[in-house]
């Protein structure tokens, strides 16, 4: 076994894996490689966004163990992209001595949603009420109980909106148990918020440093747009801040984590989830911060000091997401327009297929007001065309 507690120095150029191929994954590496890093990455979809600009990607399933124990043996450290990952299996690794930063038993906490929402209860975090649901008559029990306004969601597996269900209808209740029945289940209380916000932080050996708040828009379940700084004051923003040092004390690991907030119209504010890595909502930071959430979970692993989370300019971040009316193959124009405009910045992710509400990309502008950055980044998105590939080959094939 390793000690934890101390993150080996690994000088360029030593290599990281990561587990998962995403967007957040395609980040971590393209800051890993200016770090001049070597990156492996594994993810059951060849070519992946991560696995694109990686030195090497392997092609293997998240719970293929022997497939881990390679990826293990040929880095110098591991971290994950997302965390729906069977923790018995990091745990495997971790006895096997490889490092994996946040490790295994910070995993175990945060992805299961009862557990995780049990353990801030525990330390007298604020989150809206919850109930453990195994049965129909507890479903009941519990909506009547929560001013028959819940959300149902799946303990595990649940993201951008999946796995998670507002009920305002009794009538509702029968068919969403079905829906859910073969998952473990909880019903959570629907808080009447004023505004969603998240914090980002980094902690390593010697320290934990906070980004700016975001304040963000949702829409069934995916983020549509960040805003930083919120339009909060300073008092809610220094109380989200010792929320979050509270969090992290229990939490005791290393690494880049995001918590999302519920904030009342009485400035109340309830923790809705933790993320243990890079977050959407911290996109901002690439071009908004002096270190991205992305380099610094680099240089956490690999340990080096923390970078600043100094916020540049006031930032407005938009995910470019597909819609019903194209799915499948496709190609963005409008690219040229956007980029001449001074500040603005975009991110495509390489993602071969879209469909609706997927992420293929974002863009972040930058301006002196979250106003005049918000107005610019709305032109930009205005810009950006999602076209269906096959359509342009047909309008091609008949000039």
């Amino acid at each position: 076994m390793i000690d934890r507690k101390i993150i080996k120095r690994l000088d360029s150029p030593s290599t990281i894996g990561v587990i998962g191929g995403g967007q957040l994954g395609r980040m971590l590496v393209l800051e890993a490689k200016r770090l001049g890093l070597n990156v492996i990455v594994l993810d059951p979809k060849p070519n992946s966004p991560a696995g694109q600009v990686a030195d090497f990607q392997m092609v293997a399933e998240f719970d293929d163990l022997t497939a881990l124990k390679v990826l293990a043996l040929k880095t110098d450290v591991l971290t994950y992209e997302f965390e729906h990952i069977d923790v018995g299996l990091l745990e495997i690794l971790e006895q096997e001595g490889n490092a994996i930063y946040p490790g295994a038993k910070t995993l175990a906490m945060i992805q299961n949603k009862y557990r995780q929402k049990s353990s801030l209860r525990n330390i007298g975090i604020d989150v809206p009420d919850f109930h453990l649901i195994e049965n129909l008559d507890q479903l009941v029990a519990a909506f009547d109980q929560l001013d028959q306004k819940i959300v149902l969601k799946t303990c595990t597996g649940g993201y951008d909106g999946k796995g998670s269900r507002v009920i305002t209808e009794r009538s509702e209740l029968e068919q969403a148990f079905l829906e859910f029945s073969k998952y473990g289940m909880m019903a959570e209380e629907l808080i009447d918020y004023d505004k969603e916000v998240s914090i980002i932080f980094a902690i390593n050996q010697d320290g934990m440093k906070f980004y700016p708040v975001a304040e963000n828009i949702h829409h069934q379940g995916i983020l549509i747009n960040s805003f930083v700084p919120a339009n909060i004051s300073t008092e809610v923003e220094q109380r989200i801040q010792t929320i979050a040092a509270k969090i992290a004390q229990e939490i005791d690991d290393y690494g880049v984590f995001c918590i999302e907030f519920f904030i009342d119209s009485r400035a109340n504010i309830f923790v809705n989830e933790i993320a243990p890595r890079p977050h959407n909502s911290g996109h901002y930071s690439i071009e908004g911060c002096i270190t991205s959430q992305f380099e610094q979970l680099a240089r956490i692993i690999t340990g080096m000091p923390l970078g600043s989370t100094e916020l540049r300019l006031p930032c407005a971040m938009f995910n470019i997401l597909g819609s019903d009316a194209i799915t499948g193959k496709y190609q963005i124009s409008g690219i040229d327009r956007l980029m001449a405009l001074t500040d603005c910045h975009l991110h495509l992710y390489g993602k071969p297929e879209t469909g609706e509400f997927r992420k293929i990309g974002h863009l972040t502008a930058m301006a002196d007001t979250v106003a005049a950055a918000s107005i610019k980044a709305k032109e930009a998105l205005s810009l950006i065309k999602i076209n269906s590939l096959r359509s342009v080959c047909d309008e091609k094939n008949s000039q």
